[in-house]
């Protein structure tokens, strides 16, 4: 596989509370992109002042269990704050719904850390190379209760999304309001078609669905 050839020096933030994956991530980017700029993070923290000291990084490698951050709110803020981010998640979670609600919330693509050397070279290519998406296929011993439960957020939009995270979190609709900067009446008009979308009857309904299905246990 050829390295990607670019006129520029590429920055990627590679974002991982483990050393070790940390240094395998670096050197599957140098040996795609030999002349790549690697920034790396191992908090939630340090990954904000990445992001806000370089936005017009190339690609994002993040892992969603770093200290300081829980299940997908690492990728929630950088897609809030830094829309122009490409992030792929890097997890050594295998699990659909947790998949698929990363892609509807903007990322370009799911990578396993139990993959090959070279499963990981052809992502990061793709990734880099061609600025494109790479998504595993799902896996065939995936329980087909949890993949329907996880195909319900295919209904949801994105700000949908964002809301029912936020739910599953805990939060009150004036805190939903004020960290996804619209009223507490939107908030209230969100709920209400997530229910819908969801086919559920309560608030509490849908913290536990969120929360047993981005843990696997749905």
């Amino acid at each position: 596989m050829d390295p990607v050839a670019t006129e520029t020096e590429l920055a990627v933030i590679i974002a991982d509370d483990h050393p070790l994956f940390r240094v395998a991530l670096r050197l599957g980017v140098r040996s795609v992109a030999p002349l790549a700029r690697t920034v790396e993070v191992d908090t939630f923290d340090s990954l904000k002042t990445a992001a806000a000291a370089h936005p017009d990084a190339a690609l994002v490698l993040l892992d969603l269990l770093m200290p300081g951050a829980e299940a997908l709110s690492s990728l929630e803020f950088l897609r809030s704050h830094f829309p122009a981010l490409r992030v792929a998640i890097v997890s050594g979670v295998e699990q659909g719904g947790l998949m698929r609600t990363a892609r509807a919330l903007g990322a370009v693509g799911f990578v396993h850390k139990s993959a090959t050397p070279e499963i990981m070279q052809r992502a990061l290519h793709q990734l880099l190379g061609n600025a494109g998406s790479w998504w595993p296929e799902p896996a065939a011993t995936e329980a087909p209760m949890q993949d329907a439960a996880a195909a319900k957020l295919e209904r949801l939009s994105r700000q949908e999304l964002r809301v029912l995270l936020q739910i599953k979190d805990g939060r009150l609709n004036k805190q939903i309001a004020g960290d996804l900067g619209i009223s507490e009446s939107t908030v209230k008009s969100h709920i209400s078609t997530i229910l819908h979308k969801l086919d559920l009857r309560s608030r509490t309904q849908v913290a536990v669905f969120a929360q047993k299905l981005l843990s696997g246990t749905q």
